[in-house]
């Protein structure tokens, strides 16, 4: 790099015209600093809370482009999208049992108050409200409920919860869309006594139908029984010597229409035997 003396600076003079164009020059990037200082866009799910010398003005820029003075004023972006946030929590039930779940919510900041909550929680409000106030919530839900509850009435459970939450949050311009509860886990001894409760449930349940099983085959059993003994004794009241004789007409008449009229040749003890009438009354 060439070194220049004090002679040589003094002797240096700024070629004619150059000046005015150097002027015209930082004229132009001026104007272009402020220009572009001046205005800004404001994205689609946005809010921008105005701020004049770092003070809430409680304008709120809309989506699209906006205008502010440059230097003095600053806009700061506010998501106004549904946004989520996770957080295991720890409690106790109503009958001192241990549980740990994991909360999801669905939340959205309300675009009319965005100025307010920026004053009092900058951009930190997941950090500063969000988390604590959902871990309160739970160990305040859960123990109105037993163990056994929390599983068997989870709907209620959920319900309770989002209703607190959401009570609490909208007082500081904070909505609740949805409130999941991802699950209720316990200790591994209740959970085995929960699993020795439900075994034997179930053998209850099976014994329970098997004795009502054998006590409808034996209802049936009984109203076969009943139903052959009014059978039998039907039968014994309809039977009649007019019956008894028409029975021994019946049974001659159909031997004789099978006899084809020749007598047997040998008689044996176990062949056939002449037709005689067995019915007819001895002389």
């Amino acid at each position: 790099m060439p070194e220049f003396s004090a002679e040589q600076f003094r002797d240096f003079r700024i070629p004619p015209g150059m000046g005015k164009n150097i002027v015209v020059i930082g004229v132009v990037i001026a104007a272009l600093v402020l220009v572009a200082g001046s205005m800004g866009i404001v994205d689609a799910g946005q809010r921008g809370v105005l701020l004049r010398f770092g003070a809430v003005t409680g304008e709120i820029k809309e989506e699209g482009l906006y205008f502010k003075f440059p230097f003095a004023e600053q806009v700061i972006l506010m998501s106004t999208q549904i946004q989520k946030y996770s957080a295991p929590a720890s409690s106790s039930s109503k009958d001192l049992q241990v549980v740990t779940t994991e909360v999801t919510l669905n939340y959205q900041l309300n675009a009319s108050s965005v100025g307010e909550t920026y004053r009092t929680m900058r951009q930190d409000y997941e950090s500063r409200v969000i988390q604590p106030f959902i871990q309160e919530a739970v160990k305040s839900t859960t123990a109105n409920f037993e163990a056994e509850q929390l599983i068997t009435q989870r709907p209620r459970v959920k319900g309770e919860l989002q209703d607190l939450i959401t009570k609490r949050l909208a007082l500081l311009g904070i909505g609740v869309v949805e409130l999941s509860i991802t699950d209720f886990r316990f200790t591994q001894v209740f959970q085995d006594s929960i699993e020795a409760k439900v075994r034997a449930v179930q053998q209850a349940l099976e014994a329970e139908n098997a004795l009502r099983r054998v006590g409808f085959e034996a209802q049936q059993a009984i109203v076969k029984a009943t139903a052959e003994a009014k059978g039998l004794e039907l039968q014994k009241v309809q039977i009649t010597a007019q019956l008894l004789e028409l029975r021994q007409i019946e049974v001659q008449r159909a031997a004789v229409e099978k006899w084809n009229g020749v007598m047997p040749s040998v008689v044996t003890s176990g062949g056939p035997v002449p037709m005689l009438d067995v019915f007819s009354p001895r002389r």
